[in-house]
Formats: structure tokens, C-alpha cells, sequence
């Protein structure tokens, strides 16, 4: 239906339109108060666990059953497995899915089989994967360990003036890397009772492949970085064997002090299945505390249904209930019984007294932040911890319970601790932006880093500015210049979290109205044309994830409830609630509606490293939606257009 045609809801529909979808976020809602919804990413992680299970000879046989239906359900039409929903075809992730499906006992012969070896052939065989598959395949012995890059498990010991030093990564990559430099210098192999090989995936025999080691050649670096791997390789052999045991234990204690019980090494998967991997390879028992745990922590990630099953990337409960939490405050108050008990467990969820790793470049900050999943004392999330604040502050100024006060006093202090040098905001570190350090082999990924990101930098604008802080303030002033330097010609921010260039841009509107900048303001304007430019003919939003590569900002092939809710609160946050487009946006999002309330949303809206690993989160289509709908029909009632809320 054209834009033009489109008008917004009766005000009883709209009436409708949010209670249903209030219910139907409530049916949700977990008895303690809290709210966890399945999040998903591509083949890769389901296809890891099955190698896991065949590496460690436990294999659970009626899951993997599950397991391979789920591979098979999300094969791409182009024969391999993409990275998101009807994305491009990815070397990597069809790799590792095959390789899964034939140890589960797919036959190669098999016309599924047959379409994913073609493609993998065509696009240059499995000796052109990335340095993380090239790596499970030598554990494997697929590959030789020359295939990898060179990580001497010594780097560990390396003081912090070095160029390459663990603090200069992300949390994620330290995570990651330590058990793997582990794994890498006892080079053990995976069990592999089956016997199953994959050697038909070669362009090359692998023993025969001279040009393991190709960059990244984003720069000059890469070169110099690709040598310094060759140097470094030769030398490996003549470290002490004193050394290399010294570097192990090192390994060793910065696991388990971090083994964050049943949530795992980082919460996150690849770091949890690393972490197994390392045990079994030190000869720790699988009854052992330590081996036991990590496994467990593996087993938590599992979604298993009656007829499929899939494993996670990680868990995200509490980034889940302060969305939730948001989205009924403004479909109900702030201090509803739902929003009550939200904020209640979030509050037992801070963390107050373990100083995580985040204090090696912000030493003086007292800790305060939330994670993102159940537990993770040592790597709260800015970001969370953000938004998590800003539902508390609105708890209480809407007459909730006004203990949780000091709860937002100790947010707000560990965000301004954590504000980097630019005047911006990363996830989890601050002045994580050491950028050489993605010019290294090992960082193909080019996900080395954890920089400033314009979303995450306007979530804390907006937090801080709602929890009292003034916009004249040396910390929001900085950080509104930082945001204003990182605006896109087209008038768009990029989207680090979300996808993409629409939720930059909702992000930073939030930030710029709950600051004081004025509707007219040109960077406003700029970003309010990009949003009605990009709006869909149907009245809805869309935006795909190869804007990450290049294509155009904005843009998808239909509109998505997610994304359509994010420029909808961006416009309304701009002072456009009653802009034409608005209102086409809220008939799509009511039209859309099921009679339960909730919506469909199949296509993946979330990043986790962009061009190299997407999300889809289940519950983002019930919170914004709901959030968006809700916000109109409050703003519409009102004689005041201004959104008074940071979120």
C-alpha cells in the first residue's frame, strides 16, 4: 500500500494494538521478574558445539539429531550457510556446518551435501576459511598447524608496553585468546571416534597449501605483521620449555578466576567451548570442579525443542528485561508491578564488588555496571548498564521504589569513569581503539578491538543526562562532539550493535533530545531526512546487514517490526510525532500485529562483529514494537510532543 494512502490507527485501535502487545510481552515474563528470550546467530556456533562433542567423545546423539535438522533448515539457496537470514553465501560457517552434518552422519552423497561441497569448492575450498575455523580444523588434524597463525601461548607474559598486549584487545578477544593459546601450544587432537575427514572440501591437499598466512592486508601492516609471524614462528621452537610452563599456568589461573561458574569464561561461546577444550587437553577430568563447570556453561547455551535444536552464542537476560522493562513503562508507568519486579531483579544483578578487567585502563572507577548475561562480575557492559540505569532512574521518578537510588548513583558514577579519551564509549573497555592490533593475522575477523561506537555513546548521553547530570557538563559536552564528528554525510550514525545505520541513528536522536539540542538543530535535520528518505512505500522501516559491506544505508527488500519501531522513536524523539510518516509507520506496526499480540520477525536486526557474526533476538520484536506504539499513543494524548526520556 503506498505511504500516502496509509493512516495511523483509530485511537481505540491503538488502544488495542498496545494492550495486546503488553499482554503478550507479560505472558513472558519469568516469576522472579525477569524476562530471557533465545537469541540466535548463524551455523556456526550450533555446527562448533557438534565438533565439540565429537572432540571430547561425549556425544549426546538424539540432540545432535535435533541439531542437524536445524543446519539443514537454514541452508542457504546457494547451496552453503549464510551469516544471517538470506544472506550471501560465507565460507566459513559452511565449513563448519558440514562438517558438523557429516559427524552427525549426513551422508556426503546426499544432495544437500552435494550442493554445499560445490559451493565450497567454487569459492575456494576450505584451506581459504579464517583463522578460527582454519584452527578447530587443525585441532582436528583436517590441517596442519602451520595453517594457523602464530600465537605462542608466551604472549601472555608480555609486559603492557609491548605493541601486542591482552589489556589492548577487547574482553571478548582476551576471552577468547587465552585458552586458545593454550590449546595452541599443546596442540592436541580431537578424538574423533567416527574418523570422520572432510578432506573432499579442498581445492588443494592441505599438506600441499604454501599460502596459509594471506593478512589481512587492510594496510601496510599486514604485511609487516605477516613476516613478524613467519620470524616469530621460527623462533618458537627455541622458547624455554621453563617459559612456555610458566605461560601455560598463567593461562591457566586467568581461566578459572574467570570461569564465572555455570554462565562460562565471558558468558560467551567461543571462549566456554575454549575453556572445555583446554581442560581435557591439560588432562583435567571431566569431573573435575573446573571441567565441570565450563561444561555445564556449554550445556546452559543449548535451545532444544521437540523436533530441532540449536546452541547460542551466549544468553541475554538482562539486556532482555531492561528492554522489556522500557517497553512497559511507557505501555503502562514506571512503576507497574511488572516494571516493579523487573527493576527489583536487575538490582540484585549489579555488580558491585568484583573490579573486573575494565579497571587496567580506568583503575580509579568504582565498580557498578551490569552484564549482559546472568553473571559476568569481571566484563560488564556499558551498554547495559546504560539502559538498565535509565529503567531504574524512570522506576523511581515515576513513584517505584526509591531504595534503588544509590543502584543509579553507582551506574552513573562507573559510566563517566568509563568514558574514553575521545569523548565516546565502548562496550566493555575504555580507549580499546589500538587499531593496528586488527592487522594482524590472528584478526582476520577484524573484530580485534573494542573502539567508541556512536550507539553505544548516545545510550550513555542519554543515561546520564536522565540520571542528573547536566549537558553543560564536561563529560556530555565531549561526548556530544565526539557524536557530532561521527555523523554520516547522508545524516545517518553508524549502528555497531544493531543493525545498522536506522539504529545509529534512533540512538543518537535519543541522546541529542534528552541533551537539550533542538529539533532544528542541523544534525537533526540531517539525520530526520535520512530516516524519512529511507522509509519503505508500505510505511514501514527495513535495513540489511550488507550495509556492513556496502550496501546502500537504510535499505532492505521489506520492513522489519524492529527496525521500523527504532526509526519511528527516532523521529518521535526528534519532535516529528506528528509528521505524516510517523503515523504510516505506526499503521505498518499495527498492521503487522498478530491477534496475539506479538510480531513476526524472521531477518536478523542485531551485530555481533560486523561482516563477521550477526544476531537475531527474539524478544526485539515484542519490545520496540510495543515501545513505539506505546511512546505514539502517550505523545498523542498529550500537549506536549516531547519525549521526555532518554530511551
Amino acid at each position: 500500500m503506498p505511504r500516502d494512502t496509509l493512516l495511523a490507527p483509530h485511537p481505540a485501535q491503538l488502544v488495542d494494538a498496545v494492550d495486546r502487545a503488553r499482554d503478550a510481552l507479560l505472558r513472558r515474563q519469568q516469576p522472579d521478574g525477569h524476562w530471557v528470550f533465545e537469541l540466535e546467530a548463524d551455523a556456526t556456533i550450533p555446527a562448533e558445539y557438534v565438533l565439540l562433542e565429537h572432540y571430547l567423545d561425549r556425544v549426546d546423539a538424539p540432540l545432535q539429531v535435533k541439531i542437524g535438522v536445524y543446519l539443514r533448515s537454514i541452508q542457504g539457496e546457494h547451496g552453503g550457510w549464510p551469516l544471517f537470514h538470506d544472506g550471501a553465501f560465507n565460507l566459513s560457517a559452511s565449513v563448519k556446518a558440514y562438517f558438523a552434518l557429516k559427524l552427525i552422519g549426513d551422508d556426503p552423497a546426499a544432495p544437500h551435501m552435494v550442493r554445499a561441497r560445490d559451493a565450497i569448492l567454487a569459492a575456494g575450498g576450505a584451506e581459504r576459511t579464517n583463522v578460527f575455523t582454519r584452527a578447530q580444523l587443525a585441532l582436528y588434524g583436517e590441517v596442519p598447524w602451520r595453517a594457523v597463525p602464530c600465537m605462542p601461548v608466551e604472549l601472555v607474559l608480555l609486559p603492557r608496553w609491548f605493541p601486542f598486549h591482552l589489556d589492548k584487545v577487547s574482553y571478548w578477544s582476551r576471552t577468547v585468546i587465552v585458552p586458545l593459546v593454550v590449546l595452541l601450544a599443546l596442540r592436541p587432537r580431537a578424538r574423533n571416534r567416527a574418523g570422520v575427514r572432510i578432506q573432499e572440501l579442498f581445492c588443494t591437499p592441505p599438506e600441499q597449501v604454501r599460502d596459509w598466512i594471506r593478512g589481512p592486508y587492510r594496510s601496510g601492516w599486514g604485511r609487516i605483521f605477516k613476516y613478524l609471524d613467519m620470524l616469530v614462528r621460527g623462533a618458537e621452537r627455541y622458547f624455554p620449555a621453563r617459559l612456555r610452563r610458566r605461560a601455560v599456568a598463567w593461562g591457566v589461573r586467568f581461566v578459572t578466576v574467570r570461569l564465572n561458574g555455570k554462565d562460562g569464561l565471558g558468558g560467551i561461546y567461543p571462549a566456554m567451548a575454549n575453556t572445555v577444550m583446554m581442560f581435557d587437553a591439560l588432562g583435567y577430568a571431566s569431573d573435575h570442579p573446573y571441567a565441570a563447570k565450563a561444561w555445564a556453561a556449554v550445556r546452559k547455551l543449548l535451545v532444544v525443542a521437540e523436533d530441532r535444536a540449536y546452541c547460542q552464542p551466549c544468553l541475554s537476560p538482562v539486556w532482555d528485561t531492561s528492554l522489556a522493562g522500557h517497553a512497559l513503562a511507557e505501555a503502562e508507568s514506571g512503576a507497574a508491578p511488572s516494571v516493579a519486579a523487573a527493576s527489583a531483579w536487575l538490582r540484585s544483578k549489579q555488580e558491585l564488588d568484583v573490579v573486573g578487567d575494565w579497571a587496567r585502563s580506568r583503575p580509579h572507577a568504582v565498580p557498578g555496571g551490569w552484564a549482559f548475561q546472568y553473571e559476568n562480575a569481571h566484563y560488564p557492559d556499558v551498554d547495559d548498564t546504560a539502559v538498565v540505569g535509565m529503567l531504574l532512574d524512570r522506576h523511581i521518578q515515576e513513584g517505584g521504589d526509591a531504595a534503588l537510588s544509590e543502584a543509579v548513583r553507582r551506574a552513573r558514577d562507573w559510566v563517566v569513569g568509563m568514558q574514553s579519551r575521545d569523548g565516546g564509549w565502548g562496550a566493555f573497555d575504555a580507549d580499546n581503539n589500538h587499531s593496528y592490533l586488527n592487522h594482524i593475522p590472528f584478526a582476520d575477523h577484524g573484530a580485534l578491538l573494542d573502539p567508541s561506537t556512536a550507539d553505544v555513546t548516545a545510550r550513555c548521553v542519554s543515561f546520564l543526562v536522565q540520571a542528573g547530570i547536566a549537558a553543560d557538563d564536561g563529560v556530555i559536552v565531549r561526548a556530544l562532539a565526539w557524536l557530532r564528528s561521527e555523523q554520516v554525510a547522508d545524516g545517518s550514525w553508524f549502528g555497531r550493535w544493531g543493525t545498522n545505520y536506522i539504529y545509529g541513528t534512533w540512538s543518537v536522536l535519543c541522546a541529542l533530545n534528552a541533551a537539550g539540542v533542538p529539533g532544528n538543530d542541523a544534525a537533526v535535520r540531517r539525520a530526520v531526512s535520512f530516516l524519512l528518505d529511507t522509509q519503505r512505500e508500505d510505511g514501514g522501516w527495513g535495513e540489511d546487514n550488507e550495509t556492513y559491506a556496502d550496501a546502500p544505508h537504510g535499505r532492505y527488500h521489506r520492513s522489519n517490526p524492529s527496525q521500523t519501531a527504532w526509526a519511528l522513536l527516532g523521529l518521535m524523539a526528534a519532535g516529528e510525532a506528528d509528521h505524516p510518516a510517523v503515523a504510516h509507520g505506526v499503521a505498518w506496526l499495527a498492521a503487522q500485529q498478530k491477534p496475539d499480540g506479538e510480531w513476526d520477525e524472521t531477518p536478523y536486526t542485531a551485530v555481533g562483529f560486523p561482516r563477521v557474526f550477526y544476531l537475531r533476538y527474539h524478544g526485539y520484536r515484542l519490545f520496540f514494537p510495543l515501545m513505539a506504539l506505546a511512546r505514539y499513543r502517550s505523545l498523542q494524548r498529550s500537549n506536549d510532543r516531547r519525549v521526555i526520556w532518554g530511551f
